[in-house]
């Protein structure tokens, strides 16, 4: 029990609620813990039903973030953070992924001389037009305490120069997906089944109303039923470029959902479609083929044996994709579901 050490939890975005919930109960037993919720997810919809729904605790500060462009955002953060952790004086800041929040977290803290732990370090698409990327590759070299969901993601830090305090604990999503399977979550209860699940939000893919139409016709087109999540950006520019849904017979629109429901959608599907990186991984682990519209994925392990594929220009061939035979599974790929073990373990032994 280290309960004299202080850890500052700073999240924001709907992956970082997800990893948090399995957590956040090893982090209280242990130390500590306070949380700082970003705001840069303010939708009902896409942040607060995450702490109902995931039993995660009301964070013990919540921002109130404005920013619209990816530097205001960040800016607002790193201020309103640093302030907060002047006050609370922790000993140690953990962060998520690769958001805006990530990064503002890690810089606020680095400037003040707390420690770093950064949960899913290592990851690269190679593609330093996301924005995404450019946070990942930052708070890496910030960080004092890497823990990491792969060999690869091993590999990479040290191309980067990176070589102690990194630690393969595994994806932290798959312990939250095995203890959800545990309780008897995932049901085929009142769920539509044989049907294509998808999922679209990143702007390249959703704010060019060429691009956009040209998705969704070819969503109208598959073999199967699509349901189909609208994310509230995708939503926007529907609505922006007149695009109705009526006209997409082969869509079923529904709104976004809580994240057990988004699971169980998945459970029901025969494949996944989505830009979404978090739910590459989420597919892999319920077994099921997912087809990424993207250029590249930081999930490469994933494409092994048909069970994701890239596409992004020739959307007509996702029919024949959705054909291709699986091959084997790997149970252990991203660890056994104890990464949240691990990573308590390893930042209690920093502390000593």
């Amino acid at each position: 029990m280290n309960t004299n050490k202080k850890i500052a939890t700073i999240i924001g975005a709907r992956p970082q609620f997800i990893k948090h919930a399995i957590l956040e109960p090893e982090l209280k037993k242990h130390f500590k813990h306070i949380s700082i919720h970003s705001g840069q997810h303010y939708d009902a919809e896409m942040s607060k039903v995450f702490y109902e729904e995931l039993g995660i605790d009301l964070p013990t500060y919540t921002l109130n973030t404005k920013g619209t462009s990816h530097g205001e955002q960040t800016a607002e953060i790193l201020i309103d953070t640093e302030k907060i952790l002047l006050a609370e004086k922790p000993d140690m800041i953990l962060v998520y992924g690769d958001t805006n929040t990530t990064l503002a977290g890690a810089i606020a803290a680095s400037k003040l001389n707390i420690p770093i732990a950064h949960i899913e370090s290592g990851m690269r698409s190679f593609n330093k037009n996301m924005p995404e990327e450019i946070n990942r590759i930052l708070v890496d070299h910030l960080s004092g305490l890497l823990f990491v969901s792969s060999d690869q993601s091993v590999e990479q830090l040290k191309k980067e120069g990176i070589y102690s305090n990194v630690f393969n604990c595994g994806d932290i999503m798959k312990d939250l997906i095995f203890a959800i399977i545990e309780k008897g979550l995932l049901h085929r209860k009142a769920m539509p089944t044989d049907i294509i699940y998808c999922t679209l939000h990143r702007p390249y893919n959703t704010d060019e109303p060429d691009r956009l139409k040209y998705i969704l016709d070819q969503l109208n087109h598959l073999n199967k039923n699509v349901v189909f999540p609208i994310h509230p950006r995708t939503k926007k520019m529907m609505t922006k470029f007149n695009f109705h849904e009526e006209n997409f017979t082969n869509i079923d629109f529904i709104k976004p959902q809580s994240y057990i429901n988004n699971l169980n959608y998945l459970y029901n599907s025969v494949a996944l479609v989505t830009d979404s990186g978090g739910m590459q991984k989420e597919a892999y682990f319920l077994k099921k083929r997912c087809i990424t519209i993207r250029t590249e994925t930081e999930w490469t392990e994933t494409l092994n044996n048909n069970w994701n594929a890239l596409i992004f220009k020739n959307l007509a061939q996702i029919n024949q994709l959705l054909e291709l035979p699986l091959g084997s599974w790997n149970k252990k790929l991203y660890g056994d579901g104890n990464a949240r073990k691990i990573i308590i373990d390893e930042i209690i032994n920093y502390f000593k």
